[in-house]
């Protein structure tokens, strides 16, 4: 799995380009970044994470990634003056730095990033095809247990429980099944005690390993 932005830079690196622009808090579920628009700025992720989504030709929103705290969003468009090709929603409340283009640019010359920066970008584009192909082939649980996972290992805060803050109809929407099927899914785990469901429709986890050794487990049956 390749390395996030501040340990591929460095940390004094990292540090000079958060000072590019002040520090913002976005909510959760907040549009960080939408597909289609120009390459104006890039988005320094300090906390948080969020979700990297496709949306389709009806509208509907495929998850692709999920970023964490140390990463860059949205410096290809910036890099190669084109259209963003995907969208980017807070999934939980993050700290960013939002730098203008042509001060991004500025940065990579100076320091002789555009080499290593777009090796970062190739490696995220096959972890990409990576997750289509899950999406078009794994069984539901498989699915939804994948999502979650990368939503726990992107969080913000360490360890268990964790909270996520997505409903069950945008879970199912992100992973591309209905939301009986998500539901379904959920079902066992919670009678296990390894995930509770929350009033307001999120999720509180508290057993990652188990939910995935289960959910492979069932598709091999």
């Amino acid at each position: 799995m390749y390395q996030p932005h501040a340990r591929l830079i460095g940390d004094q690196l990292w540090s000079t380009l958060r000072e590019l622009a002040p520090e913002r808090l976005r909510p959760t579920r907040s549009m960080l970044l939408r597909q289609g628009d120009p390459g104006t700025q890039v988005i320094l992720l300090a906390s948080g994470s969020a979700l990297v989504t496709l949306a389709g030709a009806q509208g509907q929103r495929t998850l692709l990634a999920v970023r964490g705290a140390g990463e860059l969003l949205g410096e290809l468009a910036v890099l190669d003056a084109k259209p963003r090709t995907a969208s980017v929603i807070a999934a939980e409340p993050c700290r960013v730095h939002l730098i203008p283009a042509p001060d991004f640019l500025a940065f990579v010359d100076e320091h002789g990033l555009l080499a290593p920066l777009l090796r970062h970008a190739i490696a995220r584009v096959r972890e990409a095809e990576v997750v289509r192909l899950e999406l078009a082939t794994a069984a539901v649980p498989v699915r939804l247990a994948a999502a979650l996972g990368r939503l726990v290992r992107a969080a913000s805060a360490n360890g268990l429980p964790y909270a996520v803050r997505l409903t069950q109809e945008e879970l199912s929407q992100l992973i591309g099944a209905s939301r009986n099927a998500v539901g379904c899914a959920i079902k066992p785990w919670r009678e296990r005690g390894w995930v509770d469901t929350e009033a307001g429709g999120g999720l509180l986890i508290h057993d990652m390993d188990s939910i995935q050794a289960h959910a492979h487990a069932d598709e091999r049956r």
